[in-house]
């Protein structure tokens, strides 16, 4: 777990990137659930999702940068 944290200043941001990446694999998830039984409602939902989880993610990285 140790090396998991290394170059991390606290356990928060790593956190906030695996609850990114989870949001991430569960928009395309209900994408591809939508997709497979034609649920477009579905398939955007799971788009839309992974765009949430893409912005955030992209925030991490500007936090980062800001942090050395």
């Amino acid at each position: 777990m140790t090396a998991l944290l290394a170059g991390y200043s606290s356990t928060m941001g790593l956190d906030d990137k695996l609850s990114n990446a989870a949001d991430k694999l569960g928009g395309q998830a209900k994408e591809a659930a939508g997709k497979a039984s034609g649920d477009q409602d579905l398939q955007a939902e799971g788009q839309a999702d992974q765009g949430v989880a893409d912005l955030k993610q992209a925030g991490e990285k500007v936090k980062d940068a800001f942090k050395g």
